[in-house]
């Protein structure tokens, strides 16, 4: 069975950790921090035998250097040459193999141009989704490079995947996310009885994630530009936008969560 869990890098990154169970071997996640997977590494008394990437942001890729220098591990990733170490390119749909589990590649353009993210079933257990930037627990990535439509046919992608998929964000954001999304949809329940949780996992100092699709589509308004409360609150916050479509919600709602 693989077990995931988080390494706290930075502020408020999360460099995921697979690992087989019996084994020793592991994978980790947009590395941004070497000297934080090695110390993990350590503790737990596993051997590094790979690294997964979503895209080419520094606090996602500033340790694969380190991690491989004395490595002769594969680093899978984006077919994107502005990201050094990779050996492994990756394209859309294409699939990988990686500690007996297989992963699908989806490509998810929108945060950046390059961006993918890891899709498993894994036998005997729930899906999971390792998206790095693209979907947060209550929100998404910025448009940095991409589009509105571009994000939002990502986001739609990933919704249909199955609701139990187990979602595996690269950031700890939810409370803010959520503070936006309550905003968004005052009297979703939903939101309110999710927040009240993550209050209580934080105090713990225990992360957010992971958190499922059938959540996202709960309590994500960026998941949810169908649904009426939010397409409401979306054009009262921006009554003179000409909001014909569902990617024209989507980008008139990125732009209030840019400067909430």
């Amino acid at each position: 069975m693989l077990h995931i869990q988080a390494i706290p890098a930075f502020q408020d990154n999360y460099i995921w950790l697979l690992s087989e169970e019996h084994t020793g071997h592991c994978l980790v996640v947009d590395p941004g921090d070497a000297d934080a997977v090695e110390t993990a590494l350590a503790r737990l008394n596993l051997t590094l035998s790979g690294i997964l990437v979503t895209h080419h942001h520094w606090d996602h890729t500033n340790g694969i250097e380190a991690l491989t220098k004395n490595r002769n591990i594969p680093v899978y990733g984006p077919d994107n040459i502005e990201i050094s170490g990779i050996t492994q390119p990756l394209n859309d749909a294409q699939t990988l193999t990686v500690l007996n589990t297989r992963f699908r590649i989806l490509k998810t353009p929108g945060h950046t141009l390059d961006h993918i993210a890891y899709f498993a079933h894994p036998d005997q257990d729930d899906p999971i989704l390792l998206c790095g930037d693209t979907l947060f627990s209550g929100g998404c990535g910025r448009l940095f490079e991409g589009t509105a439509e571009q994000l939002h046919e990502s986001l739609n992608k990933l919704c249909s995947l199955p609701k139990n998929t187990r979602v595996y964000c690269a950031h700890e954001y939810t409370l803010a996310n959520l503070a936006f999304a309550r905003t968004v949809e005052p009297g979703n329940r939903s939101i309110e009885e999710y927040r009240n949780r993550v209050i209580q996992l934080r105090k713990e100092n225990r992360p957010s994630l992971p958190s499922s699709i059938e959540l996202e589509l709960a309590i994500n308004p960026f998941m949810r530009t169908d649904q009426h409360s939010v397409i409401t609150a979306v054009r009262e916050h921006a009554p003179q936008a000409v909001l014909s479509g569902d990617a024209e919600i989507f980008g008139a709602l990125r732009q209030w969560k840019d400067h909430f």
